[in-house]
This record gives structure tokens, C-alpha cells and sequence, in this order.
């Protein structure tokens, strides 16, 4: 290993202003001294994502890296990053906003980020429980990223999941156990239309989170 350790209460969120990333905000806050942010701007639908990203940041005093990723639009159509594209599965049954490659490029730039302010914590939102589809969601996925990052860059770095066999009623329910419930619930983005908090209630990124949510506030309230 590298002379230097990698400081173990340093910690990178990979953040995108949603649900699932705020959630993992907060948590890495409660199990880190130090937590820094960064979102990738790769060309989505709605600047939207950035702005709320960056609003969350400035909200919770925490260092927010802003990194251009705009190749991954010009890699391949998908409906995240196309436009005028509806969200549909395709014919092997992949959802259109699977944009190849996606969470390995973010992981390895998270890596070199983790790696520049020796950060030894690299947390990620996703899910295998909730994963529509998305291979790189995958708890199989995430072991093998966290070893070929330890071994390229020599350190000894740890991914977190926290979400990972988490479905969303669960997630709203770390939400709630952190003392976040509202704050995710009003502050965060996760629709594909770009309408902040409850959404559009139409796409499919909206339909799981309500269900979620309704889920965890119907068994809330019988408890």
C-alpha cells in the first residue's frame, strides 16, 4: 500500500440532489467527521438536478465538487439525456434511462476525488432491492468497483451502500431515523420531469418513490 492511510472519518457522497443520495448525505454526516460532495453534470434533462444539488450543499455547509461529464451524452441515446426521448423499457426489457457506464465513471471520478482530499469512504445511493433494471446497481457491481479502485490507485478504499437491500418504504424509513424525513421530502429531486418534492406523479422515478412513501406513512400511523 501507499505510504499515506487514507483518513477512515473523510468521506465522498457521489450526490444528485434525489431521494436515495440525500438519504446517504445524511447518513454519511452521522458515521463521518468529514464529508465532502460531488455531482456529475452529464447532460440530464433538467438542470434542474444540479441546482437542487447545489442548493442541498450550500444548505448543509458541505464542500459540493461539480464535475463535467458531458461525454456520456455523446455515447449513447437514452432518455436521460435525451430530450425529446420518452421513458420506456426497450425490448430486452432495459429501462431507455440505463446510460451505459454511468456509476463505473462515477465511481472511478469519486475515487480520484476520494484520493486527492484522502478520503478512505466513498458513498453511493444504489439500490439492488429497487435497481429497475440498472446492472451497475448491483451489490456484485459495487465489490468489484471497490477492488479495482483499491487496486489502481493503491489505497484502501471502502464503498458504502447504505440503500443497497433497502426497498423505499425502507428508505423513507432511514430518512425518518435520521430526522430527515421532510427535509428529503420536500427538498429532494427525483422525477424525470424535474418537479422538486412530491413530483410529477406520473414518471416512473415518482410512482416509486410515492409508493414508497405512502407505504411507510400507512405503517407509521397503525404503529
Amino acid at each position: 500500500m501507499s505510504q499515506q492511510s487514507l483518513d477512515p472519518n473523510k468521506a465522498v457522497v457521489v450526490f444528485s440532489g434525489g431521494q436515495d443520495s440525500t438519504t446517504c448525505l445524511f447518513w454519511a454526516k452521522k458515521h463521518f467527521e468529514h464529508v465532502e460532495l460531488v455531482t456529475f453534470q452529464y447532460g440530464q434533462r433538467h438542470d434542474t438536478e444540479i441546482e437542487v444539488a447545489q442548493q442541498i450543499a450550500q444548505e448543509q455547509g458541505l464542500k459540493h465538487h461539480i464535475l463535467d461529464m458531458s461525454l456520456l451524452s455523446q455515447l449513447t441515446p437514452n432518455a436521460l439525456t435525451q430530450h425529446d426521448m420518452d421513458i420506456e423499457q426497450t425490448d430486452d426489457d432495459m429501462p431507455n434511462t440505463f446510460v451505459p457506464a454511468r456509476n463505473l465513471l462515477f465511481l472511478s471520478f469519486a475515487g480520484a476525488l476520494a484520493y486527492q482530499i484522502n478520503a478512505k469512504n466513498i458513498i453511493t445511493g444504489v439500490c439492488e432491492t429497487d435497481f429497475s433494471g440498472y446492472p451497475d446497481c448491483r451489490d456484485s457491481f459495487i465489490k468489484s468497483m471497490n477492488v479495482t479502485l483499491s487496486l489502481a490507485m493503491d489505497k484502501d478504499f471502502v464503498i458504502h451502500t447504505p440503500l443497497m437491500w433497502l426497498d423505499k418504504k425502507q428508505t423513507w424509513a432511514l430518512s425518518d431515523d435520521l430526522g430527515v424525513l421532510d427535509y428529503v421530502r420536500y427538498n429532494t429531486l427525483t422525477c424525470y420531469n424535474g418537479i422538486i418534492g412530491t413530483g410529477c406523479g406520473e414518471c416512473p422515478a415518482c410512482k416509486l418513490r410515492a409508493r414508497g412513501l405512502n407505504a411507510y406513512l400507512a405503517e407509521k400511523g397503525a404503529n
